[in-house]
């Protein structure tokens, strides 16, 4: 590295001679020389310089004449420690009040002045790193003042290390603790809490949390990408902050705890509560040995994990800088801005968002930061959930639309919630029944008041080739699509890109171009419109483009985590131990008033009950009314039925004609359930083999099996699936 040096500035002769250094020639200097000017000149270059060389400088004697010194700056607050992140000079530079500048008592000696009201300098130390001397230069005023003393120089970026333990104090109550934060300044962290912002404002997954809003919860498990809490600052109306924050931090903190902290509050500061968060939820998912880690970091992010902070009886592990957390890309950001400012009123109407992608290309993530964003200015938002494998309010399996009023803070399996109208389709893929999957997204649309205004994103599959990209087109034509974002990573598109250009001559499963060959009537009710807006997003974030190997973050964990936070639902709200799922009373039905239908193979009705025991069913409305002659009620195929929820057929009393039922649905509802339907939505195992209080061998579980037997594993029938080469071939 280049080390750019003055050694040698003396007067001979009467006058100064010039110094040859790389870049510079400095010559014919005057012998009156206002050296306040040529320091702060020659600082401002040097400055400038620090990107590319590193400067270690020093100022002999420049004048005999000339013998005051001036002190540079090295005093920094003894009492605040270092960084670990930012080089710090020793002694803290002073910031003063606009009503102190001339006050003797601010801390600033003036020099004594030279006829012409310059003044000298030198450097104690030649070997001082220049990293120190930038830094205390941009804290020191033109004219040379220092600051007040109890202002804290804060530096925005990641909060880690021992700014933690300056930032955060626990409070006077067990497992509570406070952080104060800059603007811009966040915080990566795994784990889970209760954040309330008591001053300022701060942003999560797109979703702003003002001062005076209600508590929110978040969840940074192992399973998905951690959080990051952003500072927004405080609003642009002028505040005593300092007083403000006082009275604020005293319902929590001690007198000590809150000296420290009040120091480092100013005009774009942000404070917020942090609360240990156990529910139903989080005490259900822990009992299982397997997913007691669940809300730690992943071996991946074990060294950057930040231990020893007040933060960490929290139930949260801070990140360091080395863990990125969420990134989103400019193409994101500006799709996030052209939705909102279109749900805002740039268009007529409400506006419908399809979101489609490769499978692993971050669709949910994204519709996250969506629905987030858009509740910052909506009171709600609809959501057409139309990806089977990875849904987002539902088990696995289902169709829905739902109404989304609160901010979406964690993975799909934490907030699990009852859909306004539900199909269950019984697969992970449609891929077996392309025309019952229409159909059930056709159904669930006609139900959508379409008087409504609130905005409506449309989630869709991974599957974007073949049959799957035919799809995606038909539902483009048959749902009044405003807006298309397209999800992409690694600078190309991994299928055609959907535009209305394209699409004027797209193939699609039912329709033809450039009519809508199919569902005539359905297109003359709701008049789809004849363009829109399409918009491409290159993805960015962590782990796109891949399948996840580490441990809960497979697919097919996902999938088994949101059933089981559909299952919590099952415990009890007020604290305690959790209840395995075999103690729990269920509900006696008789047979003959539900029908029992199996959706993706073909049973005989004689073996239905062995499939269906200690099974998850959807509970289900038939538009006709069940009969039956004596006996139990069987279906002979799958039908397009509403859905209200689930449950666990936990066992069948052939003898008195009973099925045994546990599920979380409210009993008002159950009374209009006539159908219980089985998919290929199984169990976790956990379920089944974590069965505390059996000495001997567990209900459901056998190890005497053998899946080398004729028709012992699964029978999958696909509907409809013609191989491309013989269409046409009669």
């Amino acid at each position: 590295m280049c080390v750019l040096r003055i050694k040698d500035c003396c007067k001979v002769n009467g006058s100064m001679q010039s110094a040859v250094l790389p870049w510079i020639t400095i010559s014919s200097w005057p012998s009156k020389l206002n050296l306040h000017v040529l320091e702060h000149r020659f600082r401002t270059f040097i400055c400038l310089c620090t990107t590319l060389l590193h400067v270690d400088y020093k100022i002999m004697k420049v004048n005999k004449n000339t013998q005051i010194k001036v002190k540079m700056i090295k005093e920094h607050q003894v009492s605040v420690k270092k960084k670990p992140s930012v080089r710090r000079l020793k002694n803290k530079p002073k910031t003063v009040s606009e009503n102190k500048k001339n006050s003797p008592g601010s801390g600033f000696n003036k020099p004594d002045s030279q006829a012409n009201g310059c003044s000298t300098f030198a450097l104690d130390d030649e070997k001082e790193d220049f990293q120190d001397c930038r830094e205390g230069s941009e804290s020191v005023h033109a004219n040379g003042m220092e600051t007040s003393e109890d202002t804290e120089e804060v530096q925005p970026g990641r909060l880690e290390g021992e700014a933690l333990h300056h930032c955060a104090q626990r409070g006077t109550q067990q497992n509570r603790a406070v952080l104060v934060m800059q603007k811009n300044q966040t915080m990566c962290f795994r784990g889970k809490c209760i954040v309330t912002c008591l001053y300022g404002r701060v942003e999560v997954m797109g979703f702003t949390i003002d001062e005076g809003q209600r508590s929110y919860p978040l969840f940074a498990p192992a399973s998905h990408c951690p959080l990051t809490i952003r500072a927004l600052g405080n609003s642009d109306y002028i505040r005593d902050d300092r007083t403000e924050a006082s009275n604020i931090l005293q319902d929590y903190l001690s007198q000590a705890s809150r000296k420290k902290l009040v120091k480092k509050v100013t005009q774009t500061s942000s404070i917020i509560l942090l609360d240990p968060l156990e529910t139903p939820l989080t005490r259900f998912l822990s009992s299982f040995t397997h997913l007691s880690e669940l809300f730690s970091p992943p071996v991946s992010e074990l060294m950057s994990a930040v231990l020893d902070t007040p933060l960490n009886g929290l139930g949260m592990i801070p990140l360091g800088s080395t863990i990125e957390g969420l990134k989103t890309s400019r193409s994101c950001r500006d799709a996030l801005s052209t939705v909102v400012s279109a749900c805002r009123g740039d268009i007529d109407g409400c506006a419908v968002i399809l979101v489609c992608g490769i499978k692993n290309v971050g669709k949910s993530t994204f519709i996250r930061l969506l629905v987030n964003t858009l509740l910052n200015h909506t009171s709600s938002v609809d959501y057409l959930e139309g990806d089977l494998g990875q849904t987002e309010f539902t088990p696995a399996g289902c169709l829905s639309l739902a109404t989304v009023k609160e901010p979406l803070l964690g993975p799909p399996f934490t907030h699990q919630l009852a859909p306004e109208h539900m199909i269950y389709y019984g697969q992970h893929s449609c891929e077996t029944d392309l025309d019952r999957y229409l159909e059930s997204l056709k159904s669930l649309w006609r139900r959508r008041p379409q008087s409504r205004e609130m905005p409506v994103i449309i989630n869709t599959m991974g599957w974007v080739k073949g049959f799957g990209f035919q799809l995606l087109v038909d539902l483009i034509r048959f749902l009044p699509v405003t807006h298309v974002v397209q999800l992409s990573h690694g600078g190309t598109t991994q299928c055609p890109s959907l535009t209305p250009e394209f699409l004027r001559t797209a193939q699609g499963y039912h329709t033809r171009p450039p009519t809508q060959t199919a569902l005539n009537e359905f297109t003359e009710t709701h008049y789809p419109p004849r363009t829109y807006t399409h918009l491409n997003v290159q993805s960015e974030f962590q782990g796109v483009g891949r399948q996840g190997t580490a441990t809960h973050q497979r697919s097919n964990e996902h999938r088994e985590l949101s059933l089981l936070g559909y299952l919590s639902q099952l415990q009890s709200p007020d604290p305690g131990p959790v209840r395995p799922l075999h103690t729990l009373t269920p509900y006696q039905v008789p047979n003959t008033a539900v029908a029992l239908g199996v959706m993706h193979c073909e049973v005989a009705p004689s073996h239905m009950f062995y499939a269906a025991n200690a099974s998850l069913v959807g509970l289900c409305c038939l538009a006709e009314k069940v009969t039956s002659k004596g006996g139990p009620v069987v279906l002979s195929q799958a039908t397009l039925c509403p859905c209200v929820g689930f449950g666990v057929l936990r066992g069948i009393d052939m003898a008195r004609g009973l099925y045994f039922l546990l599920t979380p649905v409210d009993p008002s509802i159950l009374r209009k359930v006539n159908c219980l339907l089985l998919g290929a939505i199984s169990l976790p195992s956990c379920i089944l083999t974590t069965q505390p209080g059996f000495e001997s061998e567990m209900p459901y579980v056998t190890a005497d099996y053998s899946f080398d037997l004729t028709g012992a594993g699964k029978l999958r029938v696909f509907k409809g699936l013609m191989r491309p080469s013989l269409m046409g071939v009669q």
